[in-house]
């Protein structure tokens, strides 16, 4: 455990916060960095009391929360544990897609379309949480199956998460190949959407303008940071998605 100064110090950062989300985030911050391994048993109640300053109330909040969020495991009568991590797969897994054709027995392909550094747009910036004008480096890219347009990806990655991103050759390896390694994930935010290409989106997917796309708006994270934000676009009729929840059983 750090010093108690420490742990006061960061909490009183965490000041414009209602106390509980503070006790957590201090609890977060050291579960993220691998200080506190899976099966680490965290501060109990009252050390949280007697290490922060804070009341019962609030440390029973902050360990109940992170309980119910899945970061912690709770005994009743031993303690609260760091819960064991699970590959992030809430409904959609972050995956190669080059791995996800060649598992269907299908040759992959990437044709670079854009590798270079620009300012931030505003809404570059906000994805990335960077100031606007910062600079990100933008990537490209159109993914074939058996030499057939089936994702474009135009992705904006923070250089400060992979600041060797543009050296990459991403003809023979994916984005995603590359920042797993570089900076290897924590968290992921997906948003799906139905929409309908842009006319250079046509151009690159090979489809007339009146084909609907699927849009997946993608962020991932490496701890804290915000390591890049990808737009996916899919044509409806190439693509699906598919999720599985719980337990199937087939006859």
């Amino acid at each position: 455990m750090k010093p108690p100064s420490e742990m006061k110090r960061e909490l009183k950062e965490n000041d414009t916060s209602p106390l509980y989300v503070g006790v957590k985030q201090v609890i977060l911050d050291r579960i993220q960095s691998g200080e506190w391994p899976p099966k680490h048993r965290v501060p109990s109640e009252n050390e949280l009391v007697l290490e922060l300053g804070v009341s019962k109330m609030t440390a029973n909040r902050a360990l109940r929360e992170l309980a119910t969020e899945g970061e912690l495991v709770r005994i009743q009568g031993v303690g609260s544990f760091v819960a064991e991590r699970k590959g992030y797969s809430a409904l959609f897994e972050v995956r190669n897609i080059a791995e996800e054709i060649a598992e269907r027995g299908h040759v992959h392909d990437a044709s670079v379309i854009v590798l270079a550094q620009e300012p931030a747009s505003p809404e570059v910036a906000d994805a990335l949480e960077l100031p606007i004008g910062a600079p990100v480096f933008h990537s490209l890219i159109v993914h074939s199956e058996n030499g057939v347009p089936v994702q474009i990806e135009d992705r904006f990655v923070n250089p400060g998460a992979a600041p060797d991103y543009l050296q990459q050759n991403f003809g023979d390896m994916t984005p995603n190949a590359y920042l797993t390694t570089a900076a290897p994930l924590s968290g992921a935010e997906h948003v799906v959407e139905a929409t309908m290409p842009r006319a250079w989106e046509c151009k690159l997917l090979t489809i007339l303008n009146t084909e609907p796309c699927l849009m997946i708006r993608r962020r991932t994270w490496s701890a804290k940071q915000v390591v890049s934000a990808a737009r996916l676009v899919y044509p409806g009729h190439r693509y699906r998605l598919q999720a599985q929840s719980g337990k199937t059983f087939e006859e």
